[in-house]
């Protein structure tokens, strides 16, 4: 799942693959902040051949170091297979595995990426590192096309620019359709996602109410004594909904907690925390006003009311 921070918090792999390419490569970030778009893919799409016409031309000679392109780079073959969304692929060795990891796993690959002009553009076998990240958190012909993949498969895709970085990117990456050879080496699944609270539509009247319209009740009594202040560094584990139930964040679902500032989240959060003590357990309801809003936003951060699920596991 994303993050939601104020600042960019996705991981970035080889420094092109992820969302945001503001992030620090190879960086996992913390929790509960301002948004970054959520990938949506149809995983289960169903495939059909594609006819598309040959490479108009041959592909760009390998700079040194670099791994020479595909002969098939500038156009997928009449024999790859096309989703709905225009993912179009072709598996390059089967792999011994059944399953298929789900946006919420984690998966090890090996990767090179190339423009359909055959420029290689990132290369974690050339690195000679592999790349390990959650399926969910990379640009979105990634997060379809490892989804058709088993463990053990290498597969090619040819990814249009509207599932890439688009046409007029920033941050250097690279434009337009773009063509990876993927191999999926490892799929760590992802915990089971909490179950959404009972109280998740609203408040119930034995929840506590602050000046600012936060809504809260503990549901776990910590062991600690002192509270967090806005200069304060915590370590939490959380799982956030909005009103209808739906999860759109948790780090129980990453398998990691997550670290930051108390001062550097939305702001209920920041007031919610300082009323924690370490060990708490505390459900908040928090209203627009102290999350992302009550209209909706191009950036993808839930609007209206959110629920969260905060465990306060230690600060300093």
């Amino acid at each position: 799942m994303r993050s939601f921070a104020k600042v960019s918090l996705r991981p970035v792999l080889g420094c092109f693959l992820a969302v945001s390419l503001s992030a620090a490569c190879n960086t996992q970030p913390p929790a509960g902040v301002d948004p970054e778009p959520k990938s949506t893919t149809a995983s289960n799409a169903p495939t059909t051949p594609v006819s598309v016409a040959a490479p108009v031309q041959a592909p760009a000679a390998p700079a040194p170091g670099d791994i020479p392109a595909p002969s098939d780079v500038g156009a997928a073959p009449a024999d790859a297979a096309k989703t709905a969304s225009g993912l179009a692929s072709k598996v390059l060795t089967p792999g011994t595995g059944k399953d298929h990891p789900g946006e919420n796993d984690t998966v090890k690959v090996h990767y090179t990426g190339w423009t359909k002009e055959g420029k290689m553009f990132d290369s974690s076998v050339a690195r000679k590192e592999p790349a390990e990240f959650p399926v969910g958190g990379v640009i979105k012909g990634w997060v379809e096309g490892l989804q058709l993949m088993v463990l053990g498969e290498k597969r090619r895709l040819w990814i249009p620019a509207t599932l890439a970085y688009g046409d007029h990117p920033r941050g250097g990456a690279p434009s337009g359709d773009l063509v990876f050879d993927v191999e999926l080496l490892e799929i760590k699944v992802a915990p089971k996602p909490p179950a959404v609270p009972d109280d998740v539509k609203a408040a119930p009247a034995s929840a506590k109410k602050t000046a600012s319209g936060l809504r809260y009740r503990v549901l776990k009594a910590g062991t600690g004594k002192k509270h967090p202040e806005d200069s304060s560094t915590v370590t939490v584990q959380y799982t956030g909904w909005t009103t209808d139930g739906k999860m759109f964040d948790s780090s129980v679902v990453r398998g990691k907690e997550a670290t930051f500032g108390v001062g550097g989240v939305i702001k209920g959060w920041t007031e919610g925390l300082k009323l924690m003590v370490e060990g708490e357990k505390t459900r908040f309801w928090i209203p627009g006003s102290l999350a992302y809003g009550d209209t909706p936003n191009p950036n993808g951060a839930p609007t209206g009311t959110l629920v969260f699920d905060i465990e306060l596991v230690s600060f300093k």
